[in-house]
Parts: C-alpha cells; structure tokens; sequence
C-alpha cells in the first residue's frame, strides 16, 4: 500500500510532504514522524524543508522519528504475516468458558460502560 502524495500544510508552499506533524498537548510534545496514510485532522503534513526546519515553543519536546525514503512500503510477506493473524484469531474462537481466575471481570453495567474489578482484589 503506499502512501498518496500530498502537498506541505505550509501556506504557500507547493512541495511534496514527507512527513506527518503531531501534538500531543497533554504531553507538551510535537511528534514529527513519516507521512501518514491519510490525512487527520489536526495533524500537518509537511515537506522535507519545513520538516528540517520546525521549532517548538519553549518548555515543549519535539520527537523526530526516522523518516522512510519513499513512503512506507509493504512487502508480500507483511501482508501475509497479517493474514496468518487474523486467520489464527477466528479459528481459535471457541464456545467461551469460564474466566480465568486471573483475568479481569465485569461486574456492573450501566448503559454501555462496565465496571471491571481487578482480579487481585477480590473483596468487591
């Protein structure tokens, strides 16, 4: 699968992106990492002059992982790696039995939200 080409968020700037630019507020971080597969809002794809030039305000972190030339490339094997996978977790289902006793259990339900108790302590 690759990637569709898609031109720098930069005002005025008619180049190809390269990269995907994120913030992540809670953390006071800008992760900078390679193009992703479509665009999401709130994420700036930018070209490989903005990418090298990007600053972040002072008291954030500014995480640059490492760029694929070309845009991600899948090969047979990965797509077979996956197929294997999902293949392996729909044979496996089975009539469900009992929960083990250390896997965490649903004990009420309101709406669609459950509150699950930690299977170390069984008071509750």
């Amino acid at each position: 699968m690759r990637v569709k080409q898609r031109q720098c968020s930069r005002t005025g700037c008619q180049q190809m992106a390269v990269a995907t630019l994120t913030y992540a507020y809670a953390d006071r971080a800008a992760v900078v990492g390679p193009l992703a597969l479509r665009h999401e809002p709130g994420s700036h794809d930018l070209c490989r002059d903005h990418c090298a030039g990007l600053s972040t305000p002072r008291g954030w972190e500014l995480i640059r992982l490492p760029l694929e030339e070309g845009g991600p490339a899948h090969t047979h094997d990965d797509l077979l790696a996956l197929a294997d996978a999902v293949r392996e977790v729909g044979f496996s289902w089975g009539e469900p039995g009992p929960p083990a006793a250390s896997e965490p259990q649903l004990t009420r339900r309101k709406g669609h939200l459950g509150v699950v108790a930690d299977p170390a302590d069984r008071s509750r």
